[in-house]
Order: structure tokens, then sequence, then C-alpha cells
């Protein structure tokens, strides 16, 4: 077999709906996968102020916003509007506002410098920026830099606050409502070409790209995740998604993974939507316990924290009935640590990238505790390319290439890019897999990232999942160093355990050698760690993926001398 898929049919994906048209449809237009939501399930919920908010005002909210967008800024169609921001109850507003007038809709990291900022503006070219009002200065700085006057600003202000000087969203919608602006019908097929976001890629190994989305690939991965995890199917005590299930939006809406799962697909499945500002792991569990939370949608340091930190055991995680892990591989350690804090949870994982529109894979319903990337969810087609061009079988390593009807259009204003990922319908996703006999998709690395150490194929990502095993290793990132002899070593940067700290205090070399051996007696010998180095911090994206180009710059610092091991 060199082409894999899923054992389960997609349904009929609706390519005349605009995202907002979707989300908002009404039962005479609701998908027939869709649940239906209870009537006291809030659509949204805000952590910080418990502020419920239910379809009519969402719908009241989105016709307000839009026709003052149009109205006061002229926004129409194929213009872009830039939303820098933290999670905020009046996010996914702004997002359908902006759609319903059939414009495309920029996220942004809140914590972009200015710099970072200008290069996503230069790219994407807005009409319009909404910024929260924490990151302002950011905003305008960065606006005069490209040319977008600041009167092209406005405001998503935190509830109970009016900032002096620019327009508020709040303002616009609530000075426009009953001035409805109501979003035209596309044309069939057009939801395939019209582009809903442009997304900044990881940018893991050099500046972010910008990802064009259309709002016909955000629709399928809605309706493949819904139909892999039998949505709407059964009876609805055996779900594992239910209406009226509570969800924590701790990861950012802006990414890709928050964009698509928490916020979107949430919705879709009648759940809501708790939506937390920014992550705080204390905070965290005061409001898993608060609001009984059902949902955890994590990332690995994330995931990390749960297993690791002490004061988890003070709190009664037990309304938990399912954690999904995603955005980048969980160790097989860390996956059972989760277990065993969990027991009776549902867990898994999922794998996918900003290209795929979200999820790619995803752990199986007929598993409680998923161990790998999941199985390819409906629709997706997957091959695996050989170092030598071949198409691997079951269990063979490869380049993931993957066809999906979630995939992306392209990248904005980068045809050569375009061309090396987007192959013949084909998606190249640059990671190193393998495919068992279940479809499952076992991540073993970025292919840029893999080292050869006396000529064999050594993944980082192997070696940080067995140090993570080690109640000394809080968190950890390898790269590989140069070496006379061997080509490359591998180097780990560690964040020591609180235990560990103790015992660096008095012996710090002692810890090294005691993590060094930890690996040495679980790994083979060019797998062996051959130097330690002890940092606050390891570098992510906002995915968690590790951001090693950081960490191979701060190693090339060190002047490793070449060894003879």
């Amino acid at each position: 077999m060199s082409t894999f898929s899923s054992s389960v049919s997609l349904p009929q994906v609706p390519d005349d709906l605009t995202l907002e048209q979707f989300i908002l449809s009404d039962n005479d237009t609701r998908h027939p996968g869709r649940p239906v939501r209870p009537e006291s399930a809030a659509w949204l919920s805000s952590n910080a102020t418990g502020r419920n908010m239910y379809l009519r005002e969402i719908r009241e909210r989105t016709s307000g916003l839009a026709a003052g967008l149009h109205s006061r800024f002229g926004i129409r169609e194929t213009d872009v509007v830039l939303i820098i921001s933290s999670n905020h109850i009046d996010y996914p507003i702004c997002i359908w506002a902006v759609h319903r007038l059939g414009a495309i809709v920029s996220p942004c990291n809140p914590s972009s410098t200015v710099p970072e900022l200008v290069y996503q503006l230069s790219q994407t070219l807005p009409a319009l920026i909404i910024a929260h009002a924490t990151v302002l200065d950011v905003a305008f700085a960065s606006a005069a830099e490209v040319g977008i006057p600041a009167d092209r600003i406005v405001v998503l202000a935190d509830e109970g606050e009016s900032p002096q000087g620019p327009m508020t969203v709040d303002q616009l919608a609530l000075h426009c409502a009953g001035g409805a602006f109501l979003g035209r019908k596309l044309l069939p097929g057009e939801g395939r070409t019209k582009i809903a976001f442009f997304c900044a890629s990881s940018g893991t190994t050099g500046k972010p790209k910008i990802v064009a989305i259309s709002h016909f690939a955000v629709l399928a991965n809605v309706l493949q995740i819904a139909k892999h995890n039998k949505v709407n199917e059964g009876d609805i005590k055996t779900q594992r998604y239910r209406p009226g299930d509570l969800c924590l939006a701790v990861l950012p809406f802006y990414h890709i993974y928050g964009l698509d799962f928490v916020l979107h697909f949430v919705l879709f499945s009648g759940m809501t939507v708790v939506v937390v500002p920014k992550f705080n792991f204390k905070q965290m569990l005061d409001s898993i316990v608060t609001h009984k939370i059902n949902q955890l949608i994590l990332a690995p340091p994330q995931v990390a924290l749960l297993c690791k930190d002490p004061i988890v055991k003070s709190y009664d995680l037990s309304t938990v009935r399912a954690v999904l892990c995603a955005g980048a591989p969980l160790s097989a350690e860390l996956n059972q640590q989760l277990i065993d804090l969990l027991p009776n949870a549902q867990t898994g994982q999922a794998y996918g990238q900003t290209e795929s529109t979200g999820v790619v894979s995803m752990w199986s319903t007929r598993t409680k505790h998923g161990s790998n990337g999941g199985e390819l969810v409906p629709g997706v087609l997957a091959r695996i390319v050989k170092s030598d061009d071949t198409f691997a079988k079951f269990n063979e390593p490869g380049e993931l290439l993957v066809k999906t009807p979630a995939a992306a259009s392209g990248y904005f204003n980068n045809e050569e890019a375009t061309k090396e990922t987007f192959v013949e319908g084909w998606l190249r996703t640059g990671d190193q897999v393998m495919i068992n006999e279940q479809n499952e998709i076992i991540y073993i690395d970025r292919l840029k990232e893999i080292m050869k150490v006396r000529g064999f194929q050594v993944a980082p990502a192997e070696i940080e999942g067995c140090m993570l095993g080690s109640e000394l290793v809080a968190d950890v990132c390898v790269v590989g160093i140069p070496d006379d002899f061997s080509g490359e070593v591998p180097l780990a940067f560690i964040v020591p355990t609180t235990a560990a700290m103790k015992m660096i205090q008095k012996d710090p070399e002692a810890v090294k050698r005691s993590i060094m051996e930890y690996v040495a007696k679980l790994k083979s010998h060019y797998k062996h760690v051959r130097r330690v180095e002890f940092v606050e911090e390891i570098p992510k994206n906002p995915s968690g993926k590790l951001l090693r180009r950081i960490l191979r710059e701060r190693a090339k610092r060190l002047m490793i001398p070449a060894s003879k091991l």
C-alpha cells in the first residue's frame, strides 16, 4: 500500500457558505451532522467576568459590528482586517463581522514586537487593524511604519473599560445595532476560493509565511473532526464531545489550533467556549474547578505542567472527561503520566499544520487513551516518501504528504514557496513520520531537525521524550552540534524540576551526569547526550513547537570542543 486513508467517508461540505454563515446558521440551514445545543448552554463565556453570550446576542453584535465596519471604515469584500489581541469574548464576533462583509481576517500574535507586526502588516496590507487595548502602543507604532493611518485602528477593550481615543469594537457594535448588514450568499463552489484567513505559519525555521485559508477549508476541517469523533452519533453518554460540555479556551485564537478546533469545532459541536484571555497555569486549574470544565484542549507545555507541577494534587479534576494534546508531539513518557493523572478521562493526540487548516489525524474513538498522532480523519489521503523517493509501506519512515479538502490555498504573495509545498494537490508537510497498520501517524521529527550521528539518523524528539521521563527534567530541547568523530552529537538544554534545582545548588555537575546516565540506560550509544546545559525556559511557538534554531545559535556560542567519543 502506497496511499493511506480513513475508512470513514466525509459528509458533504457546503461550498456556498462563509464560515460565519455556517456557524451562525439557524435550524433551517443547520448542517445535518450538527447536534442541537441545549438552550441553557451559552455559546461563549468569559472566564474573567462570568458573562455568558448566547446565539441571539452573538448575531446582533456580529450584524452591528459588520454594519459599523462598513459604514465607518468602508470595509468591503477582499479587504483585509488584522486582529492583534489576546483571547476575548468579542474575538469571534470580530471574525464573523469581517466575514459577513466578505473580507479577510489576519489573526496576529498579541506578543508581537513592532518589527514582527510590521512584517505581518507589510505582507497582508490590511485596511483596518483591530487591536486589544494592551497592545495599542505596538499597533500604533507598527501602523505608522507601514503607512496605515492611526484612525484605521479600532480598540478591542476589556469589559467595563472605555479607553480614550480610538473607536472601540463595543461602541461600533452597539451604535450600529439594528442597522443590520446581511452578508451575501456565495455562489456554488465560491467557498473553495474565497479566502477567510491570512494566518502566519509557525516560522520555526525563519520568518513566518502567510497561509491563505479558504472558507471551505475551515468548514471541511470542522466536519472532518466532527465525523472522526462521531459527534451527534449514537448515545450521547458514549460521545467524546457532547452538546452542553464546557471547554476551557486557554489556547490562543490567533493560532490555527485555537482558531479551528477550540473555537469553531467546539461551537459547531454545541459546546460552550470558556474564554481565557491569557494562559496562567494556576488560574487554569482554578477555572477547571470553578466552571466544572469537561474538555481540555492543550499543547504539550501545558500537559507537562499538569503532570509535573505539585500544586495539581490540590485540585479536583474529576469533571474533565477528555484531554486533547496537539500543536507539537507529546512524548510517550508524558502521555503515560497524563493517563496516570486522569485515568478516567479520554486522552490522546492529534496531528496537523496551519497549511492543512488544522487536524490531519486524531486519536480514535475506539481507544480511550491514544499514544500516537492518531488515525487519519475522513477525507484525508496520505503518502510517505522515503529518502530514496519511493513510497513507504506500513512502519517505514519518510516525509508525510497529505491530500485533504481542508488544505490551504497556498502562501499569500509567495509563489515559490507555494510551488514547493503544494505539489499537484499534495501538501508536503516537511515532517518525518511512519504510519502503522491502524493508519495512525507516528511522528518522528521535522526532516530538517534530524541529526546524523556516526551515520545514524537520530530524532531529537526521541531523546527529548526519554529525558522527560526523568524526575529531574521539567522541559528539554535537544540540538545537534558538530563533532569531528561523530559528525554530530546531541546537546540537551534542560529546564530542571523543583527537586533538581535543590540538587543543583549543591552539585550541578552531578545532576548533569545523572541526567546523561538516565538516557544512557535507555537509549543506544549513538543517542546518548554528550552535554547538558541548564536554562530557565525552552523557547517555543504558541502551539508548543520547539524553536530549535534559537538554541542552535546558543549552542554555537558555547564553543563546544570536538570530542573523540
